[in-house]
């Protein structure tokens, strides 16, 4: 692996995996300031490929299809992501286009997209753990950009206008960090080469300080939402954690797994679903964002069985607050962090992915050895000091039931 400035500035990491037959790059701009609208940078995303001044949408679809690239952009919170593969030999090729989209992009068919959007988001919002999971972000992150929730989108979306799109993308370009990852079969010399030529157009890297706040403080808040047509009641309970970087973050990554993430094995899965039968599924998540974290668990349940479901999530995080887990247990949850570590990079295109978040987000592009590294370290006072400290009585229960 070699790390290497390109002639604008920006950080780039190229990494020889010899005898693989697809090149993977992978390129985040940052996002230092809220959108001006919700959907705003949901909308822009969804246009950057529908044409650039070289080719029509239908143009530059069928060039992707017929040279097998796969070429996508990616709207996050913190960034935005253009990555490709291809075949080895079309890479320098894949390039010429990848860098056609970022600089010429036109932003066709702007009105149609839009529709498409809303009609896409009222299909998804017929779901009822979509809503739930809508009430809850919006929630958690109140008055937040990062509390753009579908809801949020479509009752702005319209407010949105096509120089308002051009706007924010000129200035993403312009006024953000820039990191790169290219993973393959590849010469570093003319793999250098090839990026300075095809990407030396872009503006060098701007180290400004994000817009973007801290979320305000969270507070106990109990929502509730009523569908008429709900089969089944869904619960969500979570709190604000610390993000990637922090010193908890191995902490918080094990009690995830310990918790809820893991499956079969998981403490909620077996004392919920085996041992009560409250339900098919029942599983947590900790979702990164570089201003703050949520740790969450989630629930669909029978409507009778609300309260009880409730009852067991505190049941399940007192335990974890209060007693040491063992050495097995958290070895046991080592192990299936470190194996999964393993199985989401096995491929090009999975590695270059994850060694460009980690450098958007602040780290190395190795940050993943400091993570394993940081994980194996950690003991279960650490963990219980850790739960101690996030699983307070300030949280959000957001509930939908029929």
């Amino acid at each position: 692996m070699r790390e290497i400035k390109l002639i604008n500035g920006i950080n780039a990491c190229i990494k020889k995996n010899e005898d693989t037959p697809r090149i993977a790059l992978s390129m985040n701009f940052s996002i230092i300031e809220p959108e001006k609208y919700a959907g705003e940078y949901l909308l822009m995303n969804r246009l950057l490929m529908k044409g650039t001044k070289k080719y029509s949408s239908e143009e530059l679809s069928t060039l992707l299809d017929e040279n097998a690239i796969e070429l996508y952009t990616e709207m996050k919170y913190d960034y935005l992501r253009f990555r490709f593969v291809a075949l080895n030999e079309d890479f320098e090729f894949a390039l010429s286009i990848f860098a056609d989209i970022i600089e010429n992009s036109t932003f066709e068919e702007f009105e149609k997209e839009k529709a498409k959007l809303k009609g896409e988001i009222l299909a998804e919002l017929d779901s009822a753990k979509v809503k739930v999971s809508d009430l809850f972000t919006k929630t958690i992150y109140k008055n937040h950009f990062y509390g753009h929730s579908c809801t949020v989108i479509l009752d702005e979306i319209d407010k949105v206008t096509i120089d308002d799109v051009k706007n924010a993308y000129r200035n993403i370009l312009e006024n953000s960090k820039k990191t790169l990852a290219l993973v393959g079969d590849l010469d570093f010399e003319n793999a250098e080469k090839a990026l300075n030529e095809k990407l030396g157009f872009l503006p060098a890297p701007v180290d400004k300080e994000s817009a973007i706040t801290v979320p305000q403080s969270l507070q106990n808040e109990y929502v509730e939402l009523v569908k008429s047509d709900a089969q089944q009641a869904q619960i969500i309970q979570g709190w604000q954690v610390s993000a990637i970087g922090s010193e908890d973050y191995p902490k918080l990554m094990l009690l995830n797994v310990i918790l809820g993430a893991s499956g079969l094995s998981s403490r909620l899965f077996l004392e919920l679903r085996e041992k009560k039968g409250l339900a098919y599924t029942v599983r947590t998540s900790y979702e990164n964002h570089s201003k703050c974290a949520v740790f969450s668990i989630y629930i669909g349940t029978e409507p009778s069985n609300i309260q009880t479901s409730i009852e067991g999530f505190k049941i399940e995080i007192e335990k974890i607050k209060n007693e040491l887990i063992s050495e097995e247990e958290l070895h046991n949850a080592k192990n299936n962090i470190i194996g999964k570590q393993q199985f989401i990079t096995e491929t090009n295109s999975q590695q270059a992915n994850l060694m460009a978040y980690y450098s958007i987000s602040g780290r190395r592009f190795d940050y993943q050895n400091e993570v394993v590294e940081a994980l194996k370290k950690v003991t279960p006072e650490e963990l219980k000091e850790c739960a101690n400290k996030y699983f307070t009585d300030d949280f959000v229960l957001a509930v939908l039931k029929p």
